[in-house]
């Protein structure tokens, strides 16, 4: 077996160990959060599901818990002008549509935790670069694409390198340089730098 197969079947035990783990030890945080998003805005649901673009351009549903008001995506059109990052994506600091639980689960990041059952699926890694959008994915170039060649993750070097601070160029590029340097010990490095966005990244919005 060559060392690109051990890499990703030793990335795959990983993830789903950790996965479980995950669950299995923030399910108290869970249910928590499920109460406070129900209680602030019941109209809506508690987890918020978006199509992505995964693995080779394979769609899938990509899980957070909601952070916004119940109909945030029919308001999207009129927020779009206010984007305050660079390329295909949306990004607005002070978004209109996010709840006052919202701000804390997007600051603590704690809003991607429900991602732990796309990677237990096989949808998402651990590590990898962000699932985009269909729509953002519309306007890559053949060079941006590259980004789907590898699982995409809940984390990765975009997110420890300055997350919203960074504009779409400059996240392909760094997305790039991890599926170059990828590794068992790589991956590590990233998670363990990711557990200190979990305290509040001054980047997070």
């Amino acid at each position: 077996m060559n060392d690109g197969r051990v890499y990703l079947l030793t990335k795959r035990t990983i993830d789903i160990v950790g996965s479980l783990c995950g669950i299995i030890f923030l399910s108290f945080l869970f249910i928590i959060i499920a109460i406070l998003i129900k209680v602030e805005d019941p109209k809506g649901t508690i987890f918020f599901s978006q199509k992505r673009v995964g693995l080779n351009g394979k769609e899938f549903k990509m899980y957070k818990f909601r952070s916004m008001v119940w109909n945030a995506e029919e308001r999207l059109a009129e927020l779009l002008k206010f984007n305050e990052v660079s390329g295909a994506m949306f990004k607005m600091k002070d978004d209109p549509r996010i709840t006052k639980v919202g701000k804390f689960i997007r600051k603590t990041s704690i809003d991607e935790l429900p991602q732990l059952f796309n990677v237990l699926l096989g949808e998402m890694s651990l590590v990898g670069p962000r699932p985009p959008l269909p729509r953002e994915v519309a306007e890559y170039t053949s060079y941006d694409k590259q980004r789907l060649l590898v699982s995409p993750g809940c984390t990765g070097l975009w997110q420890v390198s300055g997350r919203n601070s960074v504009g779409f160029n400059e996240m392909v590029e760094l997305d790039l340089q991890y599926i170059h340097k990828r590794s068992f010990f790589y991956d590590i490095k990233i998670i363990l730098k990711t557990v200190l966005v979990l305290f509040g990244s001054k980047d997070a919005f």
